[in-house]
């Protein structure tokens, strides 16, 4: 079904040139690069290429990079070195901050990840999958001293809600479930059109189907002028009552000087207004550990904050020194420091959920299933998004009553009633 129809520049001579192939795809980073390839895939099958699951039977590659952190970039290029016999393409993220550096090491032909979506718009199909990705938005507006994905997606460019509304429709068509909004800020998203992430919920929500929405990452910055206009919309029945905002340092010294735009005070306040609005909400949430210059004392101010948001689920990861960014210039703190404080903090965050979970043993709750992590297994998600697992298959779209029986942490083990 098309879903993504409009007016672009012609198909690009990389993309275009790959054509009656066998195509191995190998993706790494965030759910919006995941939402790239399932574009680029439709665009190859268009030019009647045939997928496949192993390198091996391919007669071509292509690898969809990222670069957020120095370790994933490392593994990447190891990668393409060992594909080195193949027909060799890289998109993604490096293609653009570190093209010089992949040619350098390999015979691969590099394409930025916007030519995915030029040619995708003359094609615009979607493949039925209980999961679908929307990307709302690319790019961002703020200009943290850390982050080198704003080098690779550039400045916010917002899509438009008919847009972003027709492929929703057409996903939910082809048997979507959970529709997954991705983009770098979501909460940026309308900023640059005149309108914000509360007009586009509310527009998602008039969308009949069998769905439930998905937002994903919300910067502080950018949400706090608008936390009750986008709350209100989550109230919504397609909204599921989850939000995830990075807070990524409890010390506003430490915020300050990664240009972060916020205060502790200020997350504190979205957390609060969003559970007044929805009392059982679910908050993730991302933290950086060992920026350099953090004291001990910035390092217990985090795990303070921590401690007063109460979060179901933190993301932990330390500091990952980035070429081209203003953080490079600082003197790095040594690794032995930031293990021990992603060690706390993981210990921590983990007692935090436990705690949290406690409550939920031997509840009985609706469950939405969206997917089958293995044979003889399906999860599903509550309303607050929390994944249950549960022996035996159950088709996605089903809405069963589970009982929760074992906390996993991150997940629950459950059973039918």
């Amino acid at each position: 079904m098309n879903a993504d129809v409009g007016n672009c520049p012609p198909e690009t001579d990389v993309i275009g040139s790959i054509r009656e192939k066998r195509v191995y795809i190998r993706t790494y980073g965030c759910t919006y690069n995941t939402g790239d390839t399932q574009k680029l895939e439709e665009v190859l099958k268009h030019q009647r290429c045939s997928l496949v699951d192993d390198p091996a039977d391919a007669d071509v590659v292509i690898v969809n990079t990222c670069t957020v952190i120095g370790s994933t970039e490392r593994k990447i290029l190891r990668e393409l070195r060992i594909l080195q016999n193949h027909p060799l393409y890289v998109t993604g993220c490096m293609a653009v901050v570190s093209k010089e550096v992949i040619l350098s090491q390999s015979n691969a032909r590099v394409f930025p990840p916007e030519e995915i979506r030029a040619a995708y718009r003359r094609i615009g199909t979607v493949t039925g999958r209980p999961i679908g990705i929307v990307q709302v938005c690319h790019g961002c507006r703020g200009a943290c001293s850390y982050c080198i994905t704003k080098n690779a997606r550039g400045w916010l460019t917002s899509y438009a809600v008919e847009e972003i509304a027709r492929q929703i429709q057409a996903l939910v068509m082809q048997g979507a479930v959970e529709i997954q909004m991705t983009g770098q800020d979501l909460s940026a998203w309308g900023m640059d059109i005149g309108l914000n992430l509360g007009h586009l919920l509310s527009e998602i929500n008039s969308i009949p189907g069998h769905y439930r929405v998905r937002v994903g990452m919300m910067n502080p910055a950018t949400l706090h002028p608008i936390m009750d206009s986008v709350a209100g919309a989550f109230v919504g029945q397609k909204v599921f009552s989850l939000i995830h905002i990075p807070v990524q340092s409890g010390s506003d010294e430490i915020l300050s000087r990664m240009n972060r735009g916020y205060t502790r005070e200020k997350v504190i306040d979205i957390v609060r207004r969003f559970r007044e609005h929805i009392p059982d909400l679910s908050l993730f949430t991302d933290v950086i550990c060992g920026y350099p210059g953090e004291t001990e004392e910035d390092f217990l101010e985090t795990l303070g904050l921590l401690s007063v948001l109460q979060p179901d689920k933190v993301n932990v990861t330390r500091y990952s020194r980035r070429s081209g960014t203003s953080a490079a210039l600082e003197k790095d703190m040594p690794d032995r420091f930031k293990k021990e404080r992603s060690r706390i903090l993981r210990i921590h965050a983990e007692a935090i959920a436990r705690k949290k979970n406690a409550c939920l043993i031997g509840r009985e709750i609706p469950v939405l299933f969206t997917e089958h992590p293995r044979k003889g297994s399906s999860m599903g998600r509550t309303a607050q998004y929390t994944g249950v697992v549960v022996p035996g298959h159950h088709e996605p779209g089903t809405i069963k009553r589970v009982r929760l029986t074992e906390d996993r942490i991150y997940y629950f083990l459950g059973e039918i009633v």
